[in-house]
C-alpha cells in the first residue's frame, strides 16, 4: 500500500492513480473480512470520529458511522435540530466544540459548497491536528460516494483485482441532474482518473455543455492535475445515443431541493426522456450494470422494475460497499494523527 499523504479529504481533484489504488485495496481487505463472528478491529481503538451533518442522510450518515464503529472507533454525532445553530452558532464553531471534545476526525457534510475546505484551511493555519472527510458539500463534492461507486465498478469488472485498470477504456454513462450533483463531479473525477470515458447524457438545462471542459484545468488553488492521462468526457442529449456504447450506467436523483430555477415542468416527459426502463436498456449492446447513489425517486429516474432487478442493479452492492470503502477512509485519515 502506498504511502498515505492526505491530511483530510476535499475533493477527489487532489489524488492520484496512487491514491486510489491504496483505497481500493484497503476497502477490499475490509470487504473481505468474514461476516461471522466479531466485526470489530481494534484498529482505531481510543479515536473519536464525530459526524457533523448539517443537511439531512441517511445511507451516508450511517454508513460512515458503522465503519467507525467496526474500526472500534468512538462515534459521537451531531444533530442540528437539538444543536445552538438555532442561537446563532456557526458550523465552524460547532466544529471547534467538538475538536475541543477531543475529536481526531470531524465527517462532515453540509447543504452550502466549501465549507469542509474552509474548516480544513483553518485547522491548517491554527496547526489542529484534525482531519476533515467531506461527506458531501451543495453541489461540489462528495468524495465517499464516488468512491464506493468506484469500488463498486471496479469489482464487477474484475472481481478478484477490483483496481483502477479494471474500469480503463469503459464506458460510464452518467444519466440524468448533472448540473446540481456534487456525486457527478466527484465521479468524473474519479472515473477519467482511471482512464474512463465518461458520458454525460441529460437535457441542456441540467448539463450545460462547459461540462465537457470539466477536468480540463485543475480547480482553483490547485497549482497541477496529479493525472497525467484521463479519460475522455462525452456529452450526449439522446439516452439511446449514450447507451449504445455503455459498458455500465449511472443514473442521478434529481436534485430539486438544490434548483433555484424551475428547469423541468413535466417529470413523466424527463421519464419518458431520460429515466432508466427496460424498454431502453435495450438500446445497449450488451447486458450493462446500473447503478443509483440514492435515495431514488421511483418511476422518474429509474422504474421500479429496473431498480429490482438483481441481475442488472447493482444499486444495494453500492450501499454494501459504502462500508468498506467508508472504513478505508476512516482509517487512513484517523491513523496519521
Amino acid at each position: 500500500m502506498s504511502r498515505w499523504e492526505h491530511r483530510h479529504i476535499i475533493d477527489l481533484s487532489t489524488f492520484s492513480k496512487d491514491d486510489y489504488t491504496t483505497v481500493l485495496e484497503l476497502a477490499n481487505r475490509f470487504k473481505a473480512l468474514p461476516n461471522s463472528g466479531s466485526r470489530k478491529l481494534p484498529a482505531l481503538q481510543g479515536r473519536l470520529v464525530t459526524t457533523l451533518f448539517f443537511e439531512p442522510s441517511t445511507r451516508t450518515r450511517s454508513s460512515f458511522e458503522l465503519a467507525a464503529k467496526r474500526l472500534s472507533a468512538d462515534v459521537q454525532s451531531f444533530s442540528p435540530s437539538t444543536s445552538s445553530l438555532s442561537k446563532g452558532e456557526t458550523a465552524i464553531d460547532t466544529a471547534l466544540t467538538y475538536i475541543a471534545m477531543g475529536s481526531d476526525l470531524l465527517i462532515i457534510r453540509h447543504s452550502s459548497t466549501n465549507v469542509p475546505e474552509q474548516l480544513a484551511n483553518y485547522l491548517e493555519e491554527n496547526d489542529e491536528k484534525v482531519s476533515i472527510l467531506n461527506a458531501g458539500d451543495g453541489i461540489h463534492s462528495h468524495p465517499s460516494q464516488a468512491l464506493l461507486d468506484l469500488y463498486t465498478l471496479t469489482k464487477y469488472f474484475n472481481p478478484i483485482n477490483p483496481l483502477p485498470d479494471a474500469i480503463k477504456g469503459k464506458n460510464i454513462v452518467i444519466v440524468g441532474d448533472i448540473l446540481h450533483s456534487r456525486v457527478a463531479r466527484s465521479n468524473i473525477w474519479a472515473l477519467t482518473a482511471c482512464e474512463a470515458n465518461v458520458v454525460l447524457c441529460g437535457p441542456s438545462t441540467l448539463l450545460p455543455d462547459e461540462f465537457e471542459k470539466f477536468v480540463d484545468k485543475p480547480p482553483p488553488g490547485q497549482k497541477l492535475d496529479p493525472i497525467h492521462k484521463r479519460g475522455q468526457i462525452i456529452i450526449k442529449r439522446s439516452i439511446k445515443d449514450a447507451f449504445s456504447d455503455a459498458d455500465a450506467i449511472m443514473t442521478l436523483r434529481l436534485q430539486k431541493e438544490r434548483m433555484r430555477e424551475n428547469l423541468l415542468t413535466d417529470l413523466d416527459q424527463y421519464h419518458h426522456d431520460y429515466g432508466i426502463t427496460h424498454s431502453n436498456l435495450k438500446w445497449c449492446t450488451k447486458p450493462v450494470p446500473i447503478l443509483h447513489p440514492g435515495p431514488v425517486n421511483r418511476g422518474i429516474e429509474i422504474s421500479s422494475s429496473v431498480l429490482e432487478d438483481n441481475s442488472i442493479s447493482l444499486i444495494n452492492e453500492q450501499v454494501k460497499n459504502g462500508i468498506p470503502v467508508r472504513m478505508a477512509l476512516i482509517y487512513l485519515l484517523a491513523t496519521q494523527n
